[in-house]
Formats: structure tokens, sequence, C-alpha cells
């Protein structure tokens, strides 16, 4: 698909980007002020040549070689579903002396007070790869015994037997003196050279140590795979002859160096759902909305995230592969940089089925791009989300995905009826109604859940709509969450890829060093900053391509005898003491807009201290006026069903890029575009902005949706 921009120079620099989803690969290309996208089924057993076969697809629609890309951007779920799917390496972890079970121990809290029968999620190392040497620290990071290296060297005989394919190293207190881990790490090395290490006290080097060392070892678990991977997909572009740097998206929403993605890939374990969040974040900014719910529907999950100011709502960690929907707790947590959103397996894939107790569920098991959906024909046998919005008449069956992967309705009709139809007394149609009723309050829910944990209202708040099937669910999702405002942006089907090109290439550097406020070491804290500077200048200066560059600095703080903290910025220099006061006054006011008012005379520690380093994105030019208004009509019409009210209609059907700026469109209808489809229920309008994105207006906010 090829679509018009923001005007820019002829010669612009070329810049691609790449999401890999669970069913589909998004690749977009962008040149000056023309953007070409193409979408295509993910190739699970080698995802190279998806991302390959793509670029080849869409320079070739550009009229462009391969040489002339100036950077490619790339994000990937393959961490997470190996994780999730724990199809990662044979991964050993050694630790401290005694320390062998943190990993299961967990922090002991239980995510389900009063369940008997709890259910926490494995370790991704079992007990018997899980070793211990002798030696220890003390908080401050004082040796109180030193390294055992005979042990360390005596591991080397298990670890071969066992066939290790990676390994975690994790000491206690390693993050204040990292001595022992990297001396153990050397002596390993030496004897295992070709097995990956990964060290707390450089992928997660924080306090609390069942956190950090579940990261590191999720880091481990993933290294060889995400290693392999990247370095095919680096000689397959060289060999195809491109010469452009390829920079990651990371979870938290920056890019980074593909040698860095490398020694860390647990950071990118949300890197495709963050692309999502920072291409909502940007058209937020362009439209001037404040207060924004992105909403991005895949072909594997669906996620929703806060944006307000023009900035995705970020957090210090997360957990991934949750047994307990919704649950905190349920999880393996990750100590990483993360853009904050909810994400479950609600997308276009996700299988519908009854369960034991006569009751619809549809997810999070998804049918992926191998076998796919019913009507894909590839040989999938399950109903999906797909499956049922092609029954309901939401796609056109021979332009699905830009016509390149035609569907078949009667196989979708049929996988219906034998795995819901048959089993409920339903007809194909009114199974289809229930599957897309249950898929939309369940992504409703997960979006209630999200705000009432960030302490904020969705009332009020437009809608951004992406992804292949966003567009799709989104009006209904906005009726069951009282939302009537919803965007749909140019290009929205491929979003997070276009987001990838949206980000700043950016490092975050983090330290913990426990102190009072009240007795603060001001030299330590200057130290440790500069210590932190230089490893992001090293990550970022490189990479930037001469960009101005931003750094910020914060500090992790909470009140003496709390459990949880509270980000404060610091000043982006050397602190000096006059600072404490400052910094006291900051801590307070921020304490208050979450809990209401601080509390007087109690002491205050700082647990943490974290910089990042990013380049600035430059602003956005000034929107263009907005068009007059003028009602559209279309010749072409489709019988759908209502999901809401499961009545049968006939609905207009508009191409989109037949739509101009000041066109208006009266629901029930259809905007339909290569890639996606906007849908319009009844007392819904759709205005063509200036910038060529649909804005969605309920009738309650504007007349008769007029």
């Amino acid at each position: 698909m090829r679509e018009r921009m923001a005007p820019s120079g002829e010669n612009a620099k070329v810049r691609l980007a790449v999401d890999i989803g669970g069913t589909f690969t998004d690749v977009v290309l962008e040149r000056g002020d023309r953007r070409y996208t193409t979408k295509l089924l993910t190739t699970p057993e080698a995802p190279e040549r998806g991302v390959l076969d793509g670029m080849a697809r869409i320079l070739d629609a550009a009229g462009l070689a391969p040489a002339q890309v100036a950077l490619v951007v790339h994000g990937t779920t393959l961490a997470t579903n190996a994780i999730i799917e724990r199809k990662g390496a044979r991964t050993a972890f050694i630790t401290t002396d005694g320390f062998r079970d943190v990993l299961a121990l967990r922090n002991e809290s239980r995510y389900d007070q009063y369940n008997l029968d709890i259910e926490l999620p494995e370790p991704l190392v079992a007990r018997h790869l899980r070793f211990t040497v002798a030696e220890r620290l003390d908080r401050a990071g004082r040796v109180l015994r030193p390294l055992d290296e005979a042990a360390v060297l005596a591991l080397v005989p298990a670890l071969t037997r066992e066939n290790i394919e990676s390994i975690a190293i994790g000491f206690l207190h390693g993050f204040v003196n990292p001595a022992h881990e990297r001396r153990a790490a050397a002596l390993i090395a030496a004897a295992l050279p070709e097995i990956p290490l990964s060290l707390a006290s450089e992928v997660s080097p924080e306090m609390r140590e069942w956190e950090r060392f579940s990261t590191t070892v999720a880091n481990a678990y993933v290294q060889p795979a995400i290693a392999r991977y990247l370095r095919r997909l680096q000689a397959g572009m060289q060999e195809a002859g491109f010469a452009a740097p390829i920079h990651l998206m990371q979870s938290g929403g920056r890019l980074t160096t593909i040698e860095t993605a490398c020694r860390f890939p647990i950071r990118l374990v949300e890197s495709g759902p963050a692309g999502g969040a920072i291409f909502a974040a940007a058209i937020a900014r362009e439209a001037g909305l404040d207060r924004v719910l992105s909403f991005d529907m895949g072909g594997t999950t669906a996620k929703v995230c806060l944006v307000d100011h023009h900035r995705a709502h970020e957090a210090r960690g997360f957990e991934v592969a949750r047994i307990g929907r919704f649950r905190k707790g349920s999880g393996l947590p990750l100590r990483i940089p993360v853009i904050e959103m909810v994400e479950i397996g609600a997308g276009g894939g996700s299988e519908a089925r009854v369960d034991t107790l006569g009751r619809l569920v549809v997810g999070p098991e998804s049918a992926g791009a191998d076998p796919g959906p019913a009507c894909y024909g590839r040989g999938g046998t399950r109903p999906t989300v797909t499956d049922a919005n092609l029954e309901l008449g939401r796609y056109d069956p021979a332009l699905f995905a830009g016509g390149r992967l035609p569907l078949d309705m009667d196989a979708a009709r049929g996988a219906l009826m034998r795995a819901v139809g048959d089993e409920l007394g339903l007809s194909s149609a009114m199974a289809a109604v229930g599957v897309i009723e249950i898929v939309d309050e369940a992504m409703a829910n997960a979006a209630r859940v999200h705000a009432i944990e960030a302490g904020t209202a969705l009332e009020g708040r437009t809608l951004i709509a992406f992804g292949g099937g966003g567009p799709v669910h989104a009006t209904r999702l906005a009726e069951k969450l009282g939302i009537d405002q919803v965007l749909v942006p140019s290009g929205a089907g491929v979003g997070s890829a276009i987001g990838f090109l949206r980000a700043a290439i950016g490092y975050e550097a983090v330290r913990s060093l426990y102190q009072r406020l009240a007795t603060l070491d001001i030299a330590a804290v200057n130290a440790l900053f500069a210590e932190m500077a230089r490893e992001a200048r090293e990550v970022v200066t490189p990479a930037s391509l001469g960009a101005a560059i931003r750094e910020t600095r914060m500090a992790s703080m909470r009140y003496v005898g709390q459990g949880h903290e509270i980000s404060v910025a610091l000043p982006v220099r050397d602190l000096a003491p006059e600072d404490r006061a400052a910094i006291k006054r900051d801590y307070e006011a921020a304490y208050a807009r979450f809990y209401n008012r601080p509390v007087p005379g109690s002491e205050i520690e700082i647990l943490s201290y974290f910089l990042v380093r990013e380049t600035l994105t430059p602003e956005p030019p000034p929107p263009p006026p907005a068009p007059a208004m003028r009602e559209v009509a279309s010749t072409e019409t489709r019988r759908v069903r209502d999901g809401a009210t499961a009545r049968e209609a006939d609905w207009a059907v508009f191409a989109r890029q037949a739509l101009s700026p000041g066109d208006r469109v009266i629901g029930p209808a259809i905007i339909a575009e290569a890639e996606t489809s906007t849908l319009l229920g009844a007392g819904w309008r759709g205005d063509i902005t200036a910038q060529g994105w649909i804005m969605l207006t309920r009738a309650s906010q504007g007349g008769e949706g007029r």
C-alpha cells in the first residue's frame, strides 16, 4: 500500500521498519513524503525468511535497491514467545551458596490469597540445573567470603554433561560489587567458550534478588535463539545488498544497536507492543490529544496502553507468562524498562471453544500463522476471531490482506459450527456473534483493569485504534468503555512498524545504592551517575547519527519501612549538598499525587538511580486547517450482521484510498483498506481529517451521527 505523508524532500533518507508478530510480519518503508506498507504471514520456523521476503516485496513496490535504504528498525515477539511457550535454551543458573531456591521461593506473596491450590509459574531453570558456589558479599559490597574458584571450575563437567546451552550467574549483592560475578564468568568462559553468559550485575544491577535473578535467567534463556536469529537476519540482509545499520526496538520504547540486543535480548520482550504505543503517542502529539487510550489488536494478542500528554506510561518492570489472568504476581518478573500496558490473548487468531462448563471461551490459544484461522485454508480447523468476523460480513474474502490471502467462507462456517454452533445449538452466524462479543468484552475488561491500576479514568479519552484488528473492533470497544471518539490513523494496519520509525535511539542504565536522603553520600552518587553516563554514551552516541541527545536522571525513593518506590527526577549535573532539600520536596509532591498527602516527619530512603540517554525526536509540523465536511455516499454495500444487536442489514462500503479530507461517512458502514477495515456501527460517523485520518464520533457527541 502507498500513501502520502507530510511533505519533505524527495531525496530524504529511505527508512524501513519490520515488526514480526505471532501471525503477521508487517513491513513499512518511508521515502520522503511516500510510505509503502505490506503485510505477510510470519514464518515461525525461520522468521528471517519472512522478514527478507517482506523487505524484497516492499523495495520492489517502491522501485528501490537495498543499498538505498539508510536505516532499518526491527521489533519482534520472538523473545516473548520463547518464554511463554518454554522453548528457550537449556539454561543453568549459578548463584551464592544457600540461595539455590530463590527462583522457586519467589517473594512468598500469593496472587490469590485464599486459593489452597494456587498454581505458580515454574522457574525457567529446573532445580537440578541450579548450582551454588561458596562466596559472600555484604550489602555494601565488602567481601565476607572470597569466591571459591575451585568450586566454580568444578561445575564445568556437570555443565558439559547436562548439555547446557546458556548460563546465568547471579550472586547475592552482586549489583553493588560485581567482582565475584565477573571472576566466575571469566573462569567459565575459559573452560566453555562457546556458551553465552548472562551476569545479573549487567542484566539487572538492582536490589531484590528474586527479580534480579529472574530477569538474568530469562535473558540467558532467550539469548542463544535471539542472537542466532539476529545474526542470520544480519547476514541475509548483507547478502541481499543492504548496507544500513539495524536498530532494535526495546520494551521501553527506545531503539538500540544489534550488538546490545544480542547481549541483552530480554529488553526486546515487549518490543512489538512498544512500537504500537510509540505510534499512538506520535499520533496523539500530531492531533493535539492529551488523553488517549492506545488499542493495538493484531493476529495473536490485543494491547491497551494509556498515553497522557503525548507520552505512553512507563514502568520499571513487568511480568511475563502470567498464569492468572490480570493477576499481578502470577507471572515471571522481569526488571527492565518497559512501556506499561496490558496484553491479552485476544487477536484475530484467538481460538474459540466451549469449555467443560458449557461456556463459550475465546483465547488465549492462537492459531498463529501456521496453520492460522480456518478461513486461511492452510489446515486450521478451530474457529477464530477472524473466522467470526468473516461470517458476520466484516471482511471481503477476496480483499483480505490486500488480496494476497483470500479467505474461505465455507471453512470458517464449518469451524464455527463444529466447535461452537453444534455445542450450543446456534447457527454459524449466532456463534460468530457470541465469539465477537466475548472477545470485545475481554478487551474492554482489560482496559478497565489497566485504568484502575493506573489510578485514572477512561471517560473523555480518545481511542487510537490500529493493528490488523483494531479498527474492526474499535467502535464496539469504545461503546463498552464509555468512549465517544475513536481515531484510526493512516497506516493503522501496520501501526507498530510505523511506530518503530518514530522511536528515539536510547539506552537506560540503572544502579542500586541504598542510602537515607538525610545522610546522602553526594560524592558516591555523582560517581555512580558518571559510570552510568559513560555506559549509556557508548551505546547511544555511535548510533545517534548526529542527532541531538537528551539525558534524564531519576531516583527510586520511598519512606523508610515502605515496600514500594516512587521515581523522582534529578538534575542532570553533579549533585551538591543543597540539592537534598529540593529532592525531598519533589519526592513529597510526587507522593502526594499518588496518595493524596505526604507523611510528615518520616525519613526518606533512595534505593536505585536511573539514567536515560536518548535522541530527540523532531516536533511535528503544525496541523493543516480542518476541512469543511461533506457527507459522501457509496454505491457498494455488503450484508453485515451487527455484533451488538445481532441484526443483519446492508452496510455501505467505502475504499479508504477513494476518500479525501473533508469526506464524512455515516454508519453503519465499512471503510476498507489493504491491511485492515474500519467499522462504523449505527450511530457513528467518520470524518476524514486534513491528515487523512478517520475520526469516528458517536451520535451523542454530534447530534444524529451527522
